[in-house]
């Protein structure tokens, strides 16, 4: 595989702006999204473990376990919407890893508070539109998106992208916000997430909406069953899901099919 530098990625975006999820609704959503998350970058791994209680390490230890990546270490892998890279590290970190991890997100300055994170770690920030990746066809032997999937101005052509860019036998792992069933714990999680996560968000970042927005994605995002659906849609098999902490998270699995569907 052939990785590519910033004049390559931004020729990229520009030849594939109009495609699919492009429209005026998409479109304010990648630039708000873009936005948001470039000005909060310096508090955003603090915010993160604070306001999930640490919680959000183990989730993302899970899904690290359930990429399955030592099925193929030294493979290239892809950390989609990878924010501060903290996957992207956690994977290249592992005792075991062999391979490299190209963290790709759109808000580059996400990607540069994180450069000190790398160490000499086989991980390669990309500045890229996880719904124009600048990579290869069937070039990548394994995704994963922690918390970055709602972000995306279309999430089904999101999806495609990730299953164009996988090679036959690849996975792609989603660990995502989820609304709990059981009404008890979505009240106390939907009081958290609307009124106590905002107002401290706001204080530790100094942006007033950004942590207004996070509940909103969440309420908008598929339910479990649904995600699986578009999952399947977008030409994954072998499609299923788990439910972490309450229903608060869930993780979401899927393959590439070894042969092409006819």
């Amino acid at each position: 595989m052939t990785l590519v530098g910033p004049d390559t990625v931004e020729a990229h975006q520009a030849a594939t702006a109009g495609g699919a999820g492009e429209g005026g609704e998409a479109s304010a959503k990648r630039a708000y999204v873009r936005r948001i998350f470039s000005e909060i970058a310096p508090r955003y791994d603090l915010l993160n473990h604070v306001l999930s209680l640490n919680i959000d390490r183990a989730w993302r230890a899970k899904a690290l376990d359930a990429l399955e990546w030592r099925r193929t270490p030294q493979g290239v892998f892809l950390d989609l919407c990878a924010g501060t890279l903290d996957v992207s590290v956690k994977l290249a970190s592992q005792s075991g890893f062999r391979g490299l991890v190209l963290g790709s997100d759109f808000a580059e300055p996400m990607l540069r508070v994180a450069l000190h994170k790398l160490r000499g770690r086989a991980v390669a920030p990309i500045a890229a539109d996880a719904l124009a990746l600048p990579v290869l066809d069937g070039s990548i032997d394994g995704a994963i998106v922690a918390f970055g999937a709602r972000n995306l101005a279309d999430l089904d052509a999101g999806l495609v992208e990730v299953f164009r860019v996988l090679r036959p036998g690849g996975r792609f792992v989603i660990l995502e916000f989820s609304t709990p069933r059981s009404a008890l714990v979505r009240g106390a999680y939907h009081a958290y997430f609307h009124h106590v996560l905002p107002v401290i968000g706001g204080l530790v970042s100094g942006h007033r909406t950004a942590y207004r927005y996070l509940p909103t994605s969440v309420a908008h995002f598929p339910s479990q069953t649904e995600l699986g659906a578009r999952l399947t849609r977008a030409g994954f098999v072998d499609v299923r899901w788990r439910s972490l902490t309450l229903g608060i998270a869930a993780i979401h699995i899927a393959d590439k099919p070894l042969v092409p569907s006819t």
